[in-house]
């Protein structure tokens, strides 16, 4: 195996991994996160809706770290979903509509997202071989 290939492996596996430990447990805080960062949700759907589609991403994430040279083109999806959430995060945080707190995920989402950048076109350098 290439290194750029053993290096999307990694980073798409532990991006996966990270996102389940992250994700699978807001499920069960709904009415924690209510509380905590008050109002109450009026819209679950929508809640539970991006924590469903995030948990999608992850196991879209742990697919192309199986096999990252076949699946080269959906890691730029990846880098997307990266920046797309670390985007709106921080524009969320310069209007003072979301705890600063959630900083700190967009900012390893922004992150992750070069990464997998650079493991896109590591794994690209694998094919020019």
């Amino acid at each position: 195996m290439a290194p750029g290939e053993a290096f999307a492996k990694r980073v798409f596996f532990w991006a996966g991994v990270y996102g389940l430990i992250l994700l699978v447990p807001q499920y069960f805080l709904e009415s924690r996160i209510g509380r905590d960062y008050p109002p109450p949700m009026t819209h679950p759907e929508n809640f539970y809706g991006f924590v469903g589609v995030a948990l999608a991403w992850q196991i879209g994430f742990l697919i192309i770290a199986s096999d990252p040279r076949r699946l080269r083109p959906m890691m730029l999806a990846g880098v997307a979903e990266k920046f797309f959430f670390a985007a709106s995060t921080f524009t969320l945080l310069m209007l003072s509509r979301v705890p600063g707190v959630f900083g700190l995920f967009a900012g390893i989402d922004l992150i992750l997202g070069v990464l997998f950048l650079v493991a896109f076109f590591k794994v690209g350098d694998v094919e020019a071989m």
